[in-house]
Parts: C-alpha cells; sequence; structure tokens
C-alpha cells in the first residue's frame, strides 16, 4: 500500500472495518521501524485522544502483522525519545576486577617461577604484596586459587607466556636400609643424583640434589663424574650451604654414596647416614619429586657436556639455591590419622624453606656455627620472591648461552 501512512483517521476506520478477514505481514524490520514513525508522527499521536490512539494502534497491528505487546513497546519507544530504532543486543557482563595489567603481572611471575602449582602461585603474590609491599600486586595477593587456574587461560596470559613445559615423572630410587626419623626436627637429608645426558659415548654432568626432610630447604650442586673424587668436594661445599646442622644422610644403594669415601666424610661430621629399602619406594619419595619438579624443570633432558660443570655449580650456589630456599613456596603436608590408623596427608600449608624452618620449635638451636636467624632473615627481605626468580632466569639464559656457544 502506498502512502499507507497518510489516510485520515475516518479512512483508517472504513479500512479496518472492510479488511478484517484479511492478514498483513512486514517484511523487513527497518522498514516497518520506518513506516510507523512516519504513522505515528502523521496523526500526532501524542496530541491525540483515547479513542483515537486505540484506533492508530488497531491500524499499525493490522498492518505490520506484529503483536499487540510488540505494537505497545515500539510506541513507547517512540514516546520516550521521538524514534523508533532496533536495539541493539548487549549482553549482560559482570564489572572486571583484575586487570589487563594484573593478567600480564600474572604471566611474568608464573615466567620467572616456571608455572608453579597455583597455591604456591598465590603464596608468591600474597608475599609480593604482604612482605614486600608492592602495591601492583594488591589484587592478585587475594586472588583465589580456582580464578588464578581461569586468569592462567586467558589469551593475553597466553600471549605473554613463550612456552609451556609439562613436568614428567623421573623415576629415580634413592634410599637406606633404614628410613630416617627426623620426629620433625630439621637436619635429616634426602640426596639424589640426576644425569644429564650421553652423547657419542661421552658422559653428561651430574646434578646432585639433597633436601631436607622437614623444611624442604634444597641444595643443588653439579659434578662432572659420579666417582668418590668428585664427589667428595661437592658434598662439603653442599653441607656448608645449609644454615642448620645435618644430623642425617639418606641416599640409595648405588656406590656414588655408599662408598667408603662418603662414610669417611660423614663419619667425621658426625652424620648418621642410611640408605633405602628394597621394596619400599616411597623412602625417598621427596627428593625424586624435586628432580623432576626442580632440576629437570630448569635444566631440561637434553646433553650437557661434563666440561660445563664448573659454570653450572656457579649458578647452583650464586642463584638458584637462594631462590628455591627463601623465595620458591613448597607445599607442606600435614598428616591426619583417621578412625581406622590410616595415615592421610593434607597440602593446605604453602612456605619457603626458610618459613618452615622458622616455624619449627626452636629453630635457634638447630643452627650451625656462624649463622643466625637475622642473618636469614635479612637475605629473605633483600629482594622480593619475584625479583629473585627474575635474576635466577636471568642468569640461567646467560649460562645456556655459554653453553651454546662452547659446544
Amino acid at each position: 500500500m502506498r502512502e499507507a501512512e497518510k489516510l485520515s483517521l475516518g479512512q483508517i476506520q472504513a479500512f479496518l472495518e472492510a479488511s478484517e478477514e484479511v492478514e498483513f505481514e512486514g517484511e523487513k524490520r527497518e522498514e516497518i521501524y520506518g513506516w510507523l514513525r512516519g504513522v505515528l508522527q502523521f496523526h500526532g499521536y501524542r496530541q491525540q485522544n483515547r479513542r483515537n490512539r486505540g484506533l492508530v494502534r488497531r491500524y499499525v497491528e493490522k498492518l505490520t502483522g506484529l503483536s499487540r505487546a510488540q505494537v505497545t513497546r515500539l510506541i513507547g519507544r517512540y514516546l520516550t525519545s521521538g524514534e523508533v530504532k532496533e536495539r541493539s543486543y548487549r549482553r549482560h557482563r559482570f564489572a572486571q576486577h583484575y586487570t589487563r595489567a594484573d593478567v600480564e603481572l600474572l604471566a611474568s611471575v608464573d615466567e620467572a617461577h616456571e608455572t608453579l602449582s597455583g597455591p604456591a602461585t598465590r603464596r608468591i603474590l600474597e608475599r609480593e604484596y604482604q612482605e614486600y609491599g608492592k602495591p601492583e600486586y594488591e589484587r592478585l595477593a587475594v586472588i583465589s586459587v580456582a580464578h588464578l587456574y581461569n586468569l592462567r587461560k586467558q589469551r593475553r596470559y597466553r600471549e605473554c607466556r613463550l612456552s609451556y613445559t609439562k613436568t614428567r615423572p623421573t623415576p629415580v630410587s634413592i634410599g637406606e636400609r633404614r628410613r630416617p626419623n627426623p620426629q620433625g626436627q630439621p637436619g635429616y637429608l634426602r640426596v639424589d643424583t640426576v644425569h644429564q645426558g650421553d652423547l657419542d659415548g661421552s658422559k653428561g654432568v651430574y646434578h646432585i640434589n639433597a633436601v631436607d626432610e622437614v623444611t624442604q630447604w634444597q641444595v643443588v650442586a653439579c659434578a662432572p663424574r659420579i666417582s668418590e673424587a668428585w664427589l667428595q668436594p661437592v658434598l662439603e661445599s653442599m653441607l656448608k650451604q645449609f644454615p642448620f646442622r645435618i644430623r642425617g644422610f639418606h641416599s640409595d644403594n648405588g656406590s656414588e654414596f655408599v662408598n667408603a669415601t662418603v662414610a669417611q666424610l660423614l663419619s667425621k661430621l658426625l652424620i648418621e647416614q642410611t640408605k633405602s629399602r628394597p621394596h619400599h619406594s616411597n623412602d625417598n619419595g621427596l627428593v625424586e619429586a624435586k628432580n623432576g619438579a626442580v632440576i629437570r624443570k630448569h635444566m631440561g633432558y637434553g646433553y650437557i657436556a661434563a666440561s660445563h660443570a664448573e659454570r653450572i655449580q656457579r649458578f647452583y650456589s650464586e642463584y638458584f639455591n637462594p631462590y628455591l630456599n627463601f623465595h620458591r613456596p613448597c607445599a607442606q603436608a600435614d598428616v591426619e590419622i583417621d578412625d581406622k590408623g590410616r595415615q592421610r596427608r593434607r597440602y593446605r600449608r604453602y612456605q619457603t624453606p626458610l618459613e618452615t624452618f622458622l616455624s619449627t620449635a626452636n629453630p635457634q638451636l638447630c643452627l650451625r656455627s656462624g649463622v643466625s636467624i637475622a642473618m636469614l632473615r635479612r637475605v629473605a627481605h633483600a629482594i622480593s620472591d619475584t625479583e629473585a626468580a627474575r635474576r635466577m632466569q636471568q642468569a640461567k639464559r646467560k649460562l645456556f648461552e655459554e653453553l651454546r656457544r662452547t659446544a
């Protein structure tokens, strides 16, 4: 119908009576809305009385095929704004609490620490704000572990991260014939070796991993050979890096640790030596887990020539070991015994090894000569956790660049 919007009210009344059995339907929404606006403007809908408004409303319903409710909404929109336009759909969105900067900051922390577990990362974020006073960590300091994993799935986070490396388990047997019983006191070490591959008949370096059972204080060293002559100076250097007195030394039954040279060294220091029992794979499970979660994660699985052992040893003692013990949270197990006498380990506490050591009974009595609690606290608070991680990562990149140049 041409110029249907310009019919008079009388013509509209006659049209509605004559077309009662006829149905109409509009095609395009834009055309319907434009025609409706023209009808309302032509007849001065705002100034019409109730009867005439109803007549115009029925006329619009007839020609457009819209329902009474739809026409009412469109007329109401015209009366409010003077226009009849299609509203763009806007999905309801909750206010964003964590900003793009927070996601980028989390990615930088994960890159520095090489993506620790959610609870450990949350503890680092909390310490950055509470212990070291970094204002940029204020929102992330109270993030839940579940939402931390949500932020890791965001596109911006993935753009900031260059690579992902899934930790692969490394089954290595370590221990002694009798399992140590530290009774809550630090100083009982679990020790293992990790070999860095072979190439064309040449042996790679060996990493020596020592972990305190109670505090998880960890010292890693590197040796070019796994023999008595090479291990003795490395072990002496490792034992000096622990702030507390060493009471026990637990390893597997391999000849690298079960030999006269090591036994003489431990006996001289009044350290009890033990080794794993057969058919007890969990005797040295703690250090085995650290092999994969720490050494393999940072040093990888590829071959590294034995000639680089001294460079790696310097990196361990100057950067890696301080980062592990003063700035990297570890899961601390709480052992619960149920009604049937079964032990269940619950991991609710995430603390750095230093925090765990200071929470033991009378930690000052366990310190070796020349070390004080104040000294340890100064080292821990000299730089923040993430700053220490970034320094360690920078030193590690420099180390691997030197290894590639001299390969």
